[in-house]
């Protein structure tokens, strides 16, 4: 059964860091790449970033460039978004998603398999 799984996420104070992880089981990420979404209460989602399936390229939305970092270990199984200068505007449930191609796309409607996502909340 393939499955991504996130974690990482938690109440953090403005100004702090984060690191999620989208972790893989029954498949291997070497051929996908990952996006990273998120959705806060009563807004649409949003794309975060994304990343090719070899780690070589990424994309970051505007509002998360600079602060955050997408990476992956594909020896792992996992793909890392690595959240710094945390923001209250950041808050949201991130969900990680994975479609089988090398380029990374931000438009959520492309990926195949989605996470249950993990909540983040900056907050003092």
């Amino acid at each position: 059964q393939l499955q991504l799984v996130e974690s990482g996420g938690g109440l953090v104070q403005p100004g702090g860091s984060l690191r999620l992880s989208c972790a893989a089981s029954g498949f291997t990420l070497d051929y996908y790449s990952i996006g990273w979404f998120r959705q806060a209460p009563g807004k649409e989602r949003e794309r975060v970033s994304c990343i090719s399936s070899s780690g070589g390229s990424t994309n970051y939305a505007d509002s998360v460039k600079g602060r955050f970092t997408i990476s992956r270990d594909n020896a792992k199984n996992t793909v890392y978004l690595q959240m710094n200068s945390l923001k209250p505007e950041d808050t949201a449930v991130y969900n990680c998603a994975a479609v089988r191609r090398y380029f990374c796309v931000m438009q959520y409607a492309s990926y195949n398999y989605w996470g249950q996502g993990t909540q983040v909340t900056v907050s003092s």
